[in-house]
């Protein structure tokens, strides 16, 4: 068990619960993580202590996710993992090396499971329609947020930066999204986006992004990718010595951990894979929060305080997904990666590109750069010699190229 508590961004799972056993759902509601772990979401245990039957729940699951599906083309199944042997190779790596395709997903990355999981609770909280939900965000997470609240029929508003692409723009438009862009005000400091969304939090609206520390539950829906892979590798029979995972505001990487942990204790899993996240060198804020904890007297108290992550001055990189200045959601990834005897990953641009244009070279998927950021640190490790080329590997890969 872990020693983490929801005070560190650990939401965890409901007691007594059990890893999904074959089920008398339909295939295409097995293919759905919300149907198929259900068990495991909060959203769930209150429906039930509401008084949902557990039908009347997977009901509800269908009736939002055919809403996804006509605002979106698609709606929730579980996602592509595959291993990718000429992309190993060109790697220059002779081991399996596998990838969790999130560009297929809803509104083309992961984002998007973190917000159907905050709809849920919504819907089974009866949280009126009127009330605005909010997010601070620009790219994967504001498209996945404005896609999930059209189709639930719940208004947005959505602060994004000056420098916001406009084809972004003109989709959350379409989208009917509250679109409010966010000047950096006199002597204020931290992401004026994250700021104006606090204050109409604030003001009664409901955190409607990828932080942890905005809405606990963010996590929820987005632990889904986590037990898939777990499904994934109980059906292959094999689990990855390696994981890369991409970290930005790091909700992704701390959902995933969670699901591992979650099976891992369950005894559905003997061991987990060594995690390894991953940033740009022009913004590592969670290098420095883990040296900062790892050479303390005593890491876990550490853990209790703020002081260790604090604003990357001037974040740059190619990868613009995971320029948060801020890993809002870094006490769980740092806690596993003391546990495991891993540490984060800083790549360099040159990395991030070379990365990238593998991927498209030698695969079907079409990610972003960011999309490929987890790929950048399996080269990385190959490169530096610290990755063993006969090991297997696996990487989330999740961002669509637009």
């Amino acid at each position: 068990m872990t020693p983490l508590s929801q005070n560190h961004g650990w939401l965890g799972s409901p007691t007594g619960v059990l890893w999904p056993a074959k089920e008398p759902e339909t295939i295409s509601e097995q293919q759905n993580p919300f149907i198929k772990f259900r068990s495991f979401l909060w959203s769930h245990k209150n429906a039930v202590e509401k008084g949902f039957t557990d039908r009347d729940f997977i009901q509800l699951v269908n009736r939002l996710d055919n809403s996804i599906g006509e605002v979106d083309g698609t709606g929730f199944s579980q996602t592509p993992f595959e291993n990718c042997s000429d992309l190993s190779s060109a790697v220059g790596r002779t081991g399996d090396l596998w990838i969790k395709n999130e560009t297929e997903n809803v509104s083309g990355s992961h984002k998007a499971r973190h917000l159907f999981g905050l709809a849920l609770h919504l819907e089974v909280d009866e949280v009126p329609l009127t009330t605005p939900l909010s997010i601070a965000s620009c790219g994967n997470a504001a498209l996945g947020a404005a896609v999930v609240a059209r189709a639930v029929n719940r208004p947005l508003i959505v602060h994004v930066p000056v420098w916001a692409e406009t084809s972004i723009l003109d989709h959350l438009a379409d989208l009917d999204a509250d679109i409010r862009i966010c000047e950096r005000k006199e002597n204020e400091e931290g992401d004026p986006c994250v700021l104006r969304s606090q204050e109409a939090v604030a003001e009664g609206a409901i955190s409607f992004g990828c932080q942890g520390t905005e809405n606990v539950f963010t996590i929820d829906g987005g632990r889904t990718l986590g037990f898939e892979l777990v499904d994934a590798w109980i059906s292959t029979q094999k689990i990855p010595e390696h994981l890369f995972i991409q970290v930005g505001g790091g909700a992704l990487a701390s959902s995933v951990i969670q699901a591992l942990y979650t099976a891992l204790n369950l005894g559905v899993l003997e061991q987990l894979p060594v995690l390894h996240s991953v940033q740009s060198e022009g913004c590592s804020p969670l290098s420095r929060a883990f040296d900062i904890v790892s050479s303390s007297v005593d890491p876990l108290e550490s853990l209790d305080g703020d002081e260790p992550m604090w604003a990357w001055e001037n974040p740059a990189s190619v990868a613009i997904g995971i320029l948060d200045d801020v890993v809002y959601d870094w006490k769980p990834i740092v806690w596993a990666l003391l546990e495991m005897g891993s540490r984060p990953m800083s790549v360099n641009e040159e990395t991030l590109l070379k990365a990238h244009k593998l991927v498209h070279g030698h695969t079907s998927i079409s990610p972003c750069i960011t999309g490929t950021s987890g790929i950048a640190g399996i080269l990385a490790s190959h490169q530096e010699g610290t990755l063993n080329p006969d090991s297997t590997v696996a990487a989330l890969v999740t961002g669509i190229e637009r």
